[in-house]
This record gives C-alpha cells, sequence and structure tokens, in this order.
C-alpha cells in the first residue's frame, strides 16, 4: 500500500497519507489499523486520522518512539506497507449531545480530530483544549480550529497559549459552561488526570486506549483492560471507552510490561543507524 503523500508535523512525528480504497470505503471515527513495514517488522496498531472516501487514502500520524516507528518514518513518498489490515475496532457513535469537549494530549490530537469533525458535523458545540509538552509539539492546529467553536491551547512551558497542564483549562471550563460530553486522548496520565477532573461533575467522559496490542482481531488477548469491572480489548471493544469506568491502575502496569525491550531495541536500531552514517563518513 503506497505512500503517496508524507510531511513532518512536529520534531519526530509524520504525517502519512495512504493508498488504501478498500480500507477508505469502510473508515468511520474511531477505527485503526495495524501495519507492517515488511514480512519480519512489527505488527503497530495506529488511528485511522483521517479518510477520503473518493480519492481511496487514509492518513495515519506516527511519533517515533522506538524502533518499529523510527522505521516507519524513514519512509518516504512512492515506498510502499507490507501490509495493512483494518478498518478495526468499533466506530465512535456520532450523536447530537450538545457541549462536547475535546481534549488531546500529545500525538492525542490524531485520534481526536476525526471524532470531533464528525460531531462538529452533527451540529454539536465542539470546544478543543490541545496540549503539548512546547510549542513545536503541537499537531493539527488548524484542522481541529476547523472543526470547533472554540479551540483552546496550552503548552507546558507556556511557550504558546495558557502555561499549564490540559486539565487546567479543563476544569476552567466544565464550571463555566454545561458540558455533556467530553472526549480526553492522550497519554495515560493524562487521561486518568481528565476524568478525576470531570468525575466531580459526572460528565460523560471518553478516553481512547491504546494497551499492549498484537493482532487486533481479540485473539491475543494482550490489550486486555478492565472497565467497570469487567476484562475488554482494546482492539475489538474499543479503542473508546467510558472514563469514568476504566481501572487506570492496571492500565498503567500494562502499559510497563515491554518498557525495558522496546528501550533494548530502539537503542540497537539507533546505534545501527549512526554506524551507518558514520561507515558512510
Amino acid at each position: 500500500m503506497e505512500i503517496i503523500a508524507r510531511d513532518n508535523l512536529a520534531p519526530k512525528i509524520v504525517r502519512f497519507v495512504i493508498k488504501a480504497p478498500a480500507i477508505a470505503a469502510k473508515a468511520q471515527p474511531g477505527h485503526f489499523v495495524v501495519v507492517r513495514v515488511s514480512e519480519t517488522a512489527e505488527r503497530i496498531p495506529l488511528t485511522i486520522a483521517d479518510y477520503d472516501r473518493e480519492q481511496g487514502t487514509i492518513t495515519l500520524i506516527v511519533q517515533e518512539v522506538g524502533k518499529s516507528s523510527a522505521v516507519i518514518n524513514s519512509l518516504k513518498v512512492g515506498d510502499s506497507f507490507q501490509d495493512i489490515l483494518g478498518p478495526l475496532g468499533t466506530p465512535y457513535p456520532i450523536e447530537k449531545v450538545g457541549t462536547v469537549v475535546g481534549v488531546a494530549g500529545g500525538l492525542g490530537a490524531a485520534p481526536l480530530y476525526p471524532k470531533v469533525k464528525a460531531l462538529y458535523e452533527a451540529g454539536n458545540r465542539v470546544i478543543i483544549i490541545l496540549g503539548a509538552q512546547r510549542e513545536e509539539l503541537l499537531i493539527l492546529r488548524e484542522e481541529l480550529a476547523a472543526v470547533s467553536h472554540k479551540l483552546l491551547v496550552t503548552t507546558d512551558d507556556g511557550s504558546f497559549g495558557h502555561k499549564g497542564l490540559v486539565t487546567d483549562v479543563l476544569r476552567q471550563v466544565v464550571e463555566e459552561e454545561k458540558v455533556d460530553e467530553v472526549i480526553a486522548i492522550g497519554p495515560v496520565p493524562m487521561m486518568e488526570a481528565c476524568v478525576n477532573v470531570t468525575r466531580e461533575r459526572n460528565i460523560k467522559t471518553v478516553v481512547s486506549l491504546n494497551a499492549v496490542m498484537v493482532d487486533g482481531t481479540g485473539m491475543c488477548g494482550g490489550c486486555r483492560v478492565t472497565v467497570g469491572g469487567e476484562s475488554k480489548f482494546c482492539c475489538v471493544d474499543g479503542p473508546a471507552f467510558d472514563g469514568l469506568a476504566v481501572d487506570f491502575k492496571e492500565l498503567r502496569q500494562r502499559q510497563r510490561y515491554y518498557s525495558e525491550q522496546e528501550k533494548q531495541a530502539y537503542e540497537h536500531h539507533q546505534h545501527g543507524r549512526e554506524g551507518c552514517r558514520c561507515h558512510a563518513k
């Protein structure tokens, strides 16, 4: 499946537009795909950040955090993925509910975008809170502004917008407005912090979970999470879940299962790339 467009959104964050007509024809907000660069590559789940049924394309946004994502981000226009499986997951229900607040931390803007875009087009009032560590890491700012009635931006270092956390702004919004639904997507600690804010007012809060995933079809059980005291699979039951019912303590533990192996693989890959550059000199 060929890459037909590619651009750098931020340091180590790349947006790919890929020709995949069969997937684009069925994609809906909340869907994801599992990709492999080659036959021996790791299977990586990635959100469908956008899709165009007429052009037969899907958009994927990838942040380099380990070996596999580094390999993907080295691909150029004209390169192809070995295979892309999808669309997978349960689509996000698009209804007219009133005022929806979308909260994105870092790369969380990618899975948030198709959801709020559809909710905006369905007639909801949409408020977006977009956060990142610093200004250069803010992504999809213009795209999110185009599908919201209000865009609020935060950075940890104060380089753009509010200096502080997305939860600071979220607390202010829910205190000033009648909010019917919150969608929070980003790092696990950020989503948990958002839930702690909305729980005080019993506001419906949806989070997007990406636990360790292998096959993407519910067979391996690797992406198991506990929601409302029941075991769920991120790949088939999610990735969107009721944030007020998620066992975040268990989720944090599961996210760390393979952190040492991932670190070693990335370091080995980086060393190999540096070795190649040194040899080229």
